[in-house]
């Protein structure tokens, strides 16, 4: 009996339009075995689970760990605990059932072994077929309830940057100020960072994921710093670059051309508009800069339950932009030798364009 009452209605819509999507699937039934798709979809958090989703009901399979968490948050769907393994105890529903039953699920996120321990569990009880990426596609456009959340974090971690910044100085290491960074997150009151902090200085700053190292930041130096909250359940990501120091006129003109180009990406946004255009965009500008070999990543990606959601904003995405999606834009240059600068917001896709949820400054900042 599902407790979670205030999950409960957002649950129903949920599942009912992962239903809807059966007929085109050719299945009567949808496995959900990734644990993000089944937060998304009845409230659990646990870290063991399966949901199958039928046509007139949903059956959460979790072990005992979780008897209670499970009747505190699971909405929508009957919880059934597991006493020899998840794929078991679904593979004795299935198997006691009539006919043959159509099941799709996520190839993505079924590895060979589980696939493997499913057949041998259902027997000839379930044809399978592919979901695709069926539920993805739902969790791509956010609901209210979801920007609601997504825009306090988003102003969470706009506010830690906003106070760790001032504090940097030659002689702190990388690994302190991502230290701060994070206990200002919890400070907060968000339940932890989205990602391993980034905080990268001088010509570490060229490598685009580099992890925080017990290096000293020095003076006339860039400093990357990309970071993202958890609030709720729900992502923020935001990255800023700044200069320890007074920059070269070089390292200013890198500076520029990457904010234009998030300009230029941001404006490209409004529904009906290809995820791919928005890449176009930002890198028609550093190709003018001169800078557009520097630029080595996508423009930016889906934001929500996960760090990476769908749509991917990069070369050649065919994925059109709706209404409702919340996406990263974060052009960067990463020049070997001397460092890179890498500018990220996250955005709401609105009938008007795209409307920032962080809030950090954009001036070029020397310190």
């Amino acid at each position: 009996m599902a407790r979670n009452k205030g999950y409960e209605s957002s649950s129903r819509s949920r599942v009912d339009r992962l239903r809807l999507c059966f007929p085109r699937l050719n299945a009567d039934a949808f496995l959900v075995t990734h644990l993000p798709n089944i937060q998304y979809l009845c409230g659990f958090t646990g870290s063991a689970a399966l949901l199958l989703v039928e046509s007139s009901r949903s059956t959460l399979y979790t072990d005992s760990r979780y008897v209670f968490q499970a009747r505190e948050e699971v909405a929508g769907a009957r919880i059934t605990i597991a006493k020899r393994g998840l794929i078991h105890a679904l593979g004795i529903d299935l198997r006691a059932r009539r006919g043959r039953t159509r099941i799709a699920y996520s190839l993505t996120h079924v590895t060979v072994e589980q696939k493997r321990a499913l057949e041998t569990a259902v027997g000839k009880r379930v044809r399978w077929m592919s979901g695709g990426d069926a539920i993805e596609r739902l969790r791509a456009v956010k609901e209210a309830g979801e920007l609601a959340i997504m825009r306090e974090a988003a102003i969470l971690i706009s506010e830690v940057v906003g106070e760790v910044i001032p504090s940097m100085r030659p002689g702190v290491t990388e690994l302190e100020v991502a230290a701060e960074i994070e206990y200002r997150i919890k400070g907060k009151g968000a339940s932890g960072p989205s990602f391993d902090t980034i905080v990268a200085s001088g010509i570490r700053s060229a490598w685009a994921h580099a992890r925080p190292t017990s290096k000293p930041l020095r003076k006339n130096e860039l400093v990357v710093l990309d970071q993202g909250a958890i609030l709720r359940g729900y992502c923020s990501d935001l990255t800023c670059t700044v200069f320890l120091g007074r920059a070269s006129t070089r390292v200013r003109g890198m500076y520029r051309a990457v904010l234009e180009a998030q300009e230029a990406a941001k404006s490209a946004i409004r529904p009906g508009v290809l995820a791919g255009d928005v890449d176009a965009a930002a890198r028609r500008v550093l190709r003018g800069a001169r800078m557009a070999q520097y630029f080595t990543h996508s423009t930016g990606h889906g934001l929500g339950l996960e760090i990476h959601e769908m749509p991917r904003l990069g070369r050649g995405e065919k994925t059109l932009l709706e209404e409702g999606m919340v996406v990263t834009v974060e052009p960067g240059v990463y020049v070997e030798g001397l460092g890179g600068i890498r500018i990220e917001d996250d955005v709401v896709v609105t009938p008007t364009g795209a409307v920032n949820l962080t809030n950090a400054p954009r001036e070029f900042l020397e310190l």
